[in-house]
């Protein structure tokens, strides 16, 4: 499948933005997390949980999930491809990895961080609101670079697709 070079545009597009936002929004869970863990006062950290907990719930999966199916999309309908530059295929499964974590991890622990400062209750850990944050950042921000740089070369596929001759050709 190729796309044409308007759905590809649109694509890069959307890819771009969907990734820059959850970028951010990382950085802003970070933000929050970290006025959690200072814990300069109960009304200051019981906001700070219950704005991360709307960051959770209502942005965060939409952001991730859009980020997945719109480089799925772009490896899938251009030249990339999905297994044949390593920074790709890396991407892919680094993008599925903090997807999978954002909803099974950093989604119930924020849930839980609410529920305890709803309750009167102190933070079980005030690491676990910190946690999530600081290792997707890391993730986003060494995805960005793989975008930016595309290190690495071809993968084993990609050498064998490209060595391949063309079926039409001499």
């Amino acid at each position: 499948m190729k796309l044409s070079r308007p759905a590809r545009r649109a694509s890069l597009v959307v890819h771009a933005v969907a990734s820059a936002a959850w970028l951010g929004l990382s950085l802003g869970l970070l933000a929050l997390g970290i006025t959690v863990a200072a814990g300069t006062s109960p009304a200051a950290v019981e906001g700070a949980v219950r704005c991360m907990k709307l960051f959770a719930d209502w942005l965060l999966l939409p952001l991730a999930l859009l980020t997945l199916a719109s480089g799925l999309l772009l490896a899938l309908g251009t030249p990339w491809g999905l297994a044949r530059h390593r920074w790709v295929y890396t991407k892919f499964w680094l993008t599925l990895a903090t997807t999978v974590a954002t909803f099974f991890a950093l989604r119930p622990g924020v849930n839980s961080a609410v529920a305890a400062v709803t309750a009167g209750e102190p933070l079980p850990d005030a690491g676990d609101v910190l946690f999530g944050p600081v290792v997707s950042l890391s993730a986003y921000v060494f995805m960005t670079v793989l975008s930016l740089l595309k290190p690495w070369g071809l993968t084993r596929r990609g050498r064998r697709l490209r060595e391949r001759p063309s079926p039409g050709g001499s």
